[in-house]
């Protein structure tokens, strides 16, 4: 076995660490796939593929004996999450099955007035636009903004604030082109302008850091399935507590209550916490899941993670870069990119090119009349190599 990945980072209650860890062992994939998809769905590392095993074979055993153990499990990603996001305490977490349902939860708990508007991004993920728009039956509208066609697309979205606004929301970095929007200059704008910001960061936790105290924004969602290399059906809504009472409640059950174990008690009220949000059974085993999956990024760092990817994006798109006609449509600054990197080319339709490249098993995506690449910090050299020699060998085939 090739030695063990080691680095040194800095532990907050350690100190100075050297780390080990085979990178390998956790993405044991198969060496003829190029999985370039993580802005879809990311693949689990063995770590959590081990955890679901064994949740199942405890629950198939012995039931819910160990609850007690499953519970602290739970308080453990909270935890994580609280971490991952910088936010203050872990009653700032809500559990959520995904990006929507917080998106909803937030869209239909503000008190909005007739008249209110909310600035969006025109050619947003549909997530991300839906929830705003269905609030037209309430005198709401929500304006769409072209600004991935300005040169300025964050002065843009500022410029477009009226004095009706009472909401911007953002994706941190779209899912097609892979621009990564400026979130600290975005919240500064609603600060002045006293507006609330709601940032949907499922195409960029994970990938890049995210720090509440750098960018205060009110309102934070995301999936884990992508860039957190968990699985389908679990997420998380960060809410500002200052607004948590103002959201109004949409979904009731006997987990949001303040004592959700009083089941024979008559009387409840919501739960101070953003807990309150949680409206019935947790997902237990995407639970333990995504909780081992965030250990990884714990143990690694995100400086470590956002580094590595860097570096793979930037092999990406040298060799892109190479390949005669390819227009590379993400952003050359590292500083407006995480781990999204598209392609158009002037031959080949998208959508024959995205075809040719599945069956040659390059795992991508067409986005944005290109090709989507989305590697990840642990994907190995070898795999972006073969990867790019796919993709001159398919544009070769189809042209």
């Amino acid at each position: 076995m090739p030695n063990p990945l080691r680095y040194v980072r800095w532990d907050p209650m350690h100190g100075i660490e050297t780390v080990m860890l085979y990178l390998p062992a956790e993405f044991p994939q198969d060496p003829d796939l190029c999985y370039l998809n993580h802005a879809a769905v990311g693949p689990w590392p063995r770590r959590t593929a081990q955890t679901v095993a064994n949740f199942a074979q405890q629950n198939m055993t012995r039931g819910a004996e160990d609850y007690p153990e499953w519970l602290e499990i739970e308080r453990s990603l909270r935890r994580r999450l609280m971490r991952l996001i910088n936010a203050k305490t872990p009653d700032d977490i809500a559990l959520t099955k995904n990006t929507s349902e917080g998106l909803s939860i937030i869209s239909q708990g503000l008190d909005w007035l007739a008249g209110d508007e909310v600035v969006g991004l025109r050619g947003d993920f549909c997530s991300n636009q839906m929830p705003w728009e269905v609030l037209s039956e309430h005198g709401v509208s929500y304006r769409p903004v072209d600004a991935l066609d300005s040169d300025d697309p964050e002065g843009a979205l500022i410029g477009a604030i009226s004095d009706k606004t009472r909401l911007l929301a953002i994706s941190s970095v779209h899912f097609a082109t892979g621009y990564r929007f400026d979130l600290k200059r975005l919240s500064d704008a609603c600060r002045r302008n006293d507006i609330l910001l709601s940032v949907d960061v499922i195409q960029s936790l994970g990938a890049v850091n995210f720090d509440l105290g750098e960018t205060p924004a009110d309102f934070v969602t995301s999936g884990g399935h992508k860039w957190l290399l968990s699985p389908e059906g679990l997420g998380f809504m960060y809410c500002r507590p200052e607004l948590r009472n103002q959201l109004r409640l949409r979904q009731f059950g006997w987990a949001m209550r303040e004592s959700p174990y009083a089941f024979e008690s008559d009387s409840w009220e919501p739960a101070q916490s953003a807990r309150r949000f949680e409206s019935g059974t947790p997902n237990m085993l995407g639970i333990h899941a995504m909780e081992a999956s965030l250990s990884l990024f714990e143990e690694l760092g995100m400086d470590f993670v956002e580094r590595r990817l860097a570096e793979n994006i930037a092999f990406l798109e040298n060799g892109l870069q190479g390949i005669p006609g390819i227009e590379v449509v993400t952003s050359p600054d590292p500083a407006k990119r995480a781990g999204i990197l598209t392609f158009r080319h002037p031959g080949p339709p998208a959508k024959a090119l995205h075809a040719e490249l599945m069956k040659n098993r390059v795992i991508c995506a067409a986005r944005a009349n290109g090709i989507r690449l989305a590697p990840h910090f642990y994907t190995p050299r070898p795999t972006l190599e073969s990867a790019l020699d796919r993709i001159r060998q398919a544009i070769q085939t189809l042209t």
